[in-house]
């Protein structure tokens, strides 16, 4: 347990496992998902998953009792309270969302396992499962290294996960050209890009020379001022990468900005944060090659390919989660012979899951990414 370079590999969720504890002592674990209202879908492929989890874990002692966050942080408090009292829970998976934590901290002999990717200003009894930031920044840092990266300039979107983007960023000492917060609304994103990327001067940079050879004795004027005339820009560009924290459309919103601006992807390295392999980018051609940290993509594959199996559904990207969150809860559990204790929790471990290498250290949970590109339509592991 105290052997931090020691990986644990969760034999009992691909292969089952022999019993290593010797209590009989049952174990009730509460899982608190929203199950009503708008999220409750999200809420459904995690309980499922966990029921694969468990079948795969196939341990009578292990008992999973499942309640509804209804996605309120009074509600999350109010059966967390009951399943404390009166099922003597003490671990819990759960909740999802990182505003239903906030009253949890009355119930500080509970220890939660949450799906959130946040990590600033939790709990003290709240350790976060997500894919996080500074999870995702460390990837970065390793591609930066093998594509001798050295001027990166890091686009962040002025919204509620801006901060802990630049915590990550500060915790991990990523080595950055600068970075610039940007504002998402359309009619406002264009302008701030060309403020990054230099455009005006570049564009007068082109029209300069124009202009210079025009008035030029230069014989070969004619074709060189035919060429000049071809491109919308003139001039180097100070950063070899840019990394977008952003998703979906206002990904590609930002990706096509620097395109206008004449900086596309074929001049500096296009990077994002984890696009859990959205189809949808496949077909942005004009962006590619874009790269991202990610989970596993083949376990993640076959996860999907196993709930659609038993479930006739396809599954949200956050249950994925649900195999390892369970699998640490376990496998922690049998090295301290079944008894629950707050400090399983808090010593130096590494682990591999479904999600790929994890770590657990003082109640925090980071993520040992792999690396991905999206390439000719294809994604493409790099690391």
């Amino acid at each position: 347990m105290k052997t931090f370079n020691k990986i644990i590999i969760f034999f009992f969720l691909t292969f089952g496992v022999n019993k290593l504890a010797f209590s009989n002592e049952n174990i009730n674990i509460g899982l608190i998902v929203p199950l009503s209202g708008e999220f409750k879908e999200i809420g459904k492929t995690i309980v499922n998953t966990t029921r694969l989890a468990i079948n795969s874990i196939d341990d009578e002692r292990i008992k999973i009792l499942p309640r509804d966050s209804k996605s309120s942080a009074e509600e999350t408090l109010r059966v967390a309270s009951d399943l404390y009292k009166n099922n003597n829970v003490k671990i819990i998976i759960g909740p999802i969302f990182n505003s239903s934590t906030k009253y949890l901290n009355d119930l500080p002999e509970v220890t939660f396992i949450s799906f959130t990717n946040k990590l600033i200003n939790n709990k003290s009894n709240i350790i976060s499962a997500g894919v996080n930031s500074v999870s995702q920044v460390e990837a970065i840092i390793k591609f930066q290294k093998i594509k001798n990266l050295e001027r990166t300039f890091f686009l962040i979107p002025n919204n509620e996960y801006k901060l802990e983007i630049e915590n990550a960023i500060s915790v991990t000492k990523i080595k950055l050209k600068d970075k610039f917060i940007y504002d998402s609304d359309p009619t406002k994103l264009t302008a701030q890009i060309e403020k990054v990327t230099r455009y005006p001067q570049r564009k007068q940079n082109l029209i300069d020379e124009i202009e210079k050879l025009e008035i030029s004795n230069d014989p070969k004027k004619d074709i060189r001022i035919e060429k000049l005339k071809k491109r919308d820009t003139l001039g180097g560009i100070n950063f070899d990468s840019v990394i977008i924290a952003d998703f979906d459309e206002n990904l590609k919103s930002v990706a096509t900005s620097l395109l206008y601006t004449d900086v596309s992807s074929r001049r500096v390295s296009y990077i994002s944060l984890n696009q859990w392999f959205d189809k949808s980018i496949l077909e942005e051609t004009s962006l590619q090659p874009i790269f991202f940290p990610s989970v596993n993509k083949n376990n993640y594959e076959k996860y999907i390919k196993e709930y659609k199996k038993y479930f006739n559904d396809t599954p949200n990207q956050i249950s994925f989660l649900s195999y390892d969150i369970l699998g640490l809860v376990y496998y922690l559990l049998l090295q301290n012979d079944f008894v629950v204790e707050n400090e399983m929790f808090n010593e130096k471990n590494k682990f591999r899951g479904k999600t790929g290498v994890f770590k657990i250290n003082k109640n925090n949970i980071t993520h040992e990414l792999s690396f991905y590109s999206v390439e000719n339509k294809k994604f493409k592991k790099i690391f």
